[in-house]
């Protein structure tokens, strides 16, 4: 029985976020990039770093799917927080790079961040949530 409903609701949209970024890489960015005059190295660098990306968003989804089955939620809390601190990492990578290199394109940011901070928000409801004493 799930046990902690945040957490499982996060698992299921990093998996989400998983298919699409990947997806969108193959049927978009990527098909860009292998048409292009950019040297290989710097395309394998780029396919890496897009696939680390999906890869990471499974296993995080994974990881809360899992964590929303645990009886002793204390037990999976500092997982959460590291998963918050990554994301929050993350967007300010994102940002940054943005804001660097095309600052004249800031709508662009919308997206993910709504998408990181829905997730962080969920999280942090997550990792409120308490464990519930059985009667006895």
């Amino acid at each position: 029985m799930i046990k902690n409903y945040f957490y499982f609701i996060v698992g299921i949209l990093c998996l989400l976020f998983a298919v699409t970024h990947t997806l969108n890489g193959f049927l978009t960015s990527l098909q860009i990039l292998e048409n292009s005059a950019i040297e290989n190295n710097t395309k394998t660098a780029f396919t890496y770093v897009w696939h680390i990306i999906g890869i990471e968003n499974l296993i995080f989804g994974i990881a809360l799917c899992i964590m929303a089955f645990q009886k002793n939620l204390a037990k999976v809390k500092f997982a959460a927080w590291l998963i918050i601190t990554i994301l929050v990492m993350r967007w300010i990578v994102i940002t940054l790079v943005t804001l660097l290199n095309n600052s004249g394109n800031v709508i662009q940011l919308i997206p993910d961040t709504v998408a990181i901070f829905v997730v962080i928000v969920l999280l942090l409801f997550g990792i409120k949530v308490k464990d519930k004493i059985p009667n006895e």
